[in-house]
């Protein structure tokens, strides 16, 4: 299992260090690179998985984390995005509890720690995989390739394609499958004690543990069970020490066929027969899971895949190949998402950009001829290896096997580039050994790259710590992607610049004509500023692309409404709600709606459905006392102002409603309680001193009315009927003074 001297190690410009100390070394550049993200916001897609995720909250039953996916949605749902993570899920409710609420500190410094655990764990990784499996007389592995594996994982450390994993919280999923594939890499190693190789013995068990580890990495993300491949390559090219390429050549030609019997004596197949049985057993798992079915992306998730023509469909998926792996080469150019026209389909094979899949395919086809057919057999090996460790990871995300939901990931590479980097660090090795005279210079370009590493890592972490400078980063690397002017101008309208968010609405609907969330958002915005023809427009347009989309309906009702068109919006509430039968907003509105027309009956009714459907839905309880309290419901509206402040003790609007009936009903004292309380819970509501002025004046306190009605008017002059009251109080003040003896 030990390979011959690793020759190129000692020619590697680093020192030498000790076991601990490269550990450390390691451990320090990751922390480094990332560490200013820790104070970061929950950003993009955090807040589906993190904020708006109930699976999070402690009052939500622990089970359903097994029975949901990652953004809380259940996986039987046909909107589930079927990515079944139930222990990452599980650590994101472990900071909600440890934290005490939805701190994203938390959340960010334990992803920067497993970056720098998984790091320093890739020593020992690239250790084995560059210089074989070998112990002391302790039983300690050896390291014969120090400087290599060093290098390779401060190269893994301080890549800057792994930021979206560490600075964005929903990144955990990539850094636990990460540490879980490491672990299940490891335990296969220690399958393996010394002379294994010779007489075949190995630990039924360790092979056991690492399936149980494969397990949880899959569980934690999906890639996770590609660590398989990895242990089956391991075990032919390293425990088996197959050459691949003389085996294929004896086998097809027939001259000197191989004899079998020494791998199989190794128990080569035994394992394999492990792995394979315990992988099917995954898949099977995971696919009754899923409900036997794949999750549905739409076309502008992942373009290509919808192509009709087969030979345009292959050189897209290759284009984006070329483009993982220019993100590995050059991670310069980084954006959080690539959908959209992010990336133009290639339509014909005259594209200027085909010569980058060509590029792509040359330069991995010298490589496997290296891999194969290279008289050094240590190259053979490294080159191999890291090719396995570059490409198995990535098959999940291929396209080859099954439709993806995007064209580019950047989180999908965390473990993909551990096998760049370790044939980055073989490269360099190797140019050392062969230029040695160079080596000076080679020091200085190896310290401006990891410089570079560094400083890249920095700056796109610090702009991960915020949903602005995230968008608006992205606006020079993707102009093309309608997504990223939707995030930029959703962005903006959440902190009250509705009209620069006009813009960048206008531009995503302008890039992809039927981008619906945008029309959607656009049309609410423009409903808001009382420009109600053309948000009808725009959202007729959003239900017509897409007829369920259930909020664009209701917005189209509540414009229909403003534009007096009664029967329209009453229909549109109804298309809302028959595409979401539990929306209790929609409800809210379909009530305001029977409330203009006067159906007194049907609005109590719909406000009635979005309390059952929503029990805190504030403004159904406080309509539903003012409408019985206007039509002189009185008793009834007694009846619900107290059942809704029973479910919600501190709203003031509610107390404010009920006390207006109290006074009605010559129920003062009670009255004037709930009164006081909301101004105590809100002293600035000019109306609520107003009426409770009027209370004061109809019991009699007058000395109290003059107080509140100068109060009321102090916080607003022109409140209506206030100064009126106001001076009819100081008339009959003046009267009383006069007539006093």
């Amino acid at each position: 299992m030990a390979l011959p001297e690793v020759y190129w190690d000692p020619h590697i410009p680093l020192p030498k260090l000790g076991p601990a100390r490269a550990k450390v070394t390691v451990a320090v550049v990751a922390l480094l690179c990332f560490i200013n993200s820790y104070d970061g916001e929950f950003v993009f897609d955090d807040s589906e998985a993190i904020v708006n995720n109930k699976d999070l909250k402690p009052a939500t039953s622990l089970s359903n984390i097994w029975r949901n996916d990652f953004w809380g949605s259940n996986l039987s749902s046909n909107s589930s995005h079927k990515s079944y993570r139930p222990l990452t899920v599980l650590t994101f409710r472990l900071n909600y509890l440890i934290a005490g609420g939805l701190h994203p500190v938390g959340f960010h410094v334990l992803n920067i720690i497993l970056h720098a655990v998984i790091s320093v764990l890739m020593i020992d990784v690239f250790a084995i995989l560059i210089g074989g499996l070998d112990y002391d007389e302790k039983g300690w592995t050896l390291n014969h390739a120090p400087k290599t594996s060093l290098l390779a994982a401060i190269f893994f450390a301080a890549h800057p394609v792994h930021t979206e994993s560490v600075a964005g919280v929903v990144g955990r999923a990539d850094l636990l499958c990460a540490l879980f594939f490491q672990l299940s890499f490891l335990t296969y190693c220690n399958a393996f004690n010394k002379g294994s190789d010779r007489d075949g013995r190995f630990s039924v068990l360790w092979v056991v543990v690492s399936l149980v580890l494969c397990a949880a990495a899959m569980l934690c993300k999906e890639q996770g069970i590609t660590v398989l491949g990895v242990n089956a390559a391991f075990d032919v090219l390293l425990i088996c020490n197959v050459n691949v390429y003389e085996l294929g050549h004896r086998l097809v030609f027939g001259k000197n066929p191989p004899d079998l019997r020494e791998i199989l004596r190794m128990g080569l197949l035994k394992r394999l027969g492990l792995m394979s049985l315990g992988g099917l057993s995954m898949l099977y798992a995971r696919w009754r899971i899923m409900g036997t079915g794949p999750p549905a992306f739409t076309e502008v998730d992942n373009p290509a895949s919808f192509e009709e023509n087969l030979f345009i469909r292959i050189v897209n998926y290759n284009y984006y190949y070329s483009l993982n792996a220019w993100l590995l080469l050059c991670p310069w150019w980084l954006c959080f998402d690539w959908s959209m026209g992010c990336v133009p389909l290639i339509k014909s094979a005259t594209d200027w950009r085909v010569m980058w899949l060509l590029l792509l395919w040359c330069v991995l086809i010298g490589l496997i001829n290296q891999a194969l057919c290279s008289p050094d057999s240590q190259r053979r090996r490294t080159l191999t290896l890291g090719l396995v460790l570059l490409v198995v990871p990535f098959l999940p995300a291929c396209n080859i096997f099954f439709r993806v939901g995007f064209v580019v990931a950047e989180r999908v590479l965390y473990l993909s580039s551990a096998g760049y980097c370790l044939l980055l660090a073989y490269s360099l090795g190797h140019w050392c050994y062969r230029w040695i005279r160079y080596k000076k210079l080679t020091s200085v370009m190896l310290f401006a790259l990891l410089c570079m590493y560094v400083v890249r890592c920095a700056v796109r972490s610090h702009q991960w710590r915020s949903e602005q400078s995230l968008f608006s980063s992205a606006l020079s690397v993707c102009p093309l992607n309608a997504k990223v002017h939707y995030n930029v101008g959703k962005n903006l309208a959440d902190r009250g610049n509705t009209t620069a968010a006009v813009k960048y609405y206008r531009e995503a609907v302008r890039l992809h004509p039927n981008y619906v969330h945008a029309m959607n958002n656009l049309g609410n915005i423009l409903k808001e500023r009382n420009e109600l023809t053309e948000a009808e427009q725009l959202l007729s347009k959003a239900v017509s692309v897409q007829p369920d989309f259930a909020a664009a309906w209701m917005n189209l009702g509540i414009v229909q409404n403003s534009l007096r068109k009664f029967e329209a919006a009453e229909q549109s509430y109804w298309n809302a709600i028959r595409h979401r039968r539990k929306y209790p907003d929609c409800y809210y509105n379909l009530g305001r709606l029977y409330a203009d027309q006067n159906r007194h009956v049907d609005a109590l009714n719909a406000w009635r459905n979005a309390t059952m459907l929503k029990p805190d839905h504030s403004l159904a309880w406080n309509n539903m006392v003012i409408l019985l309290d206007n039509t002189g419901n009185l008793g009834q509206a007694e009846l619900i102002g107290r059942e809704a402040l029973k479910l919600l003790p501190k709203d003031h609007t509610i107390m404010f409603s009920l006390a207006n009936v109290l006074g009605k009903l010559q129920k003062y004292k009670e009255s004037e309680s709930f009164f006081l309380h909301a101004l105590r819970i809100n002293p600035n509501a000019a109306g609520c001193h107003g009426n409770l002025a009027v209370l004061y004046h109809r019991w009699g306190k007058l000395e109290l009315a003059k107080k509140h009605y100068e109060l009321s008017l102090k916080l607003d002059p022109e409140a209506p009927g206030t100064r009126d009251n106001y001076n009819m109080l100081r008339r009959k003040l003046d009267q009383l003074k006069h007539s006093a003896p």
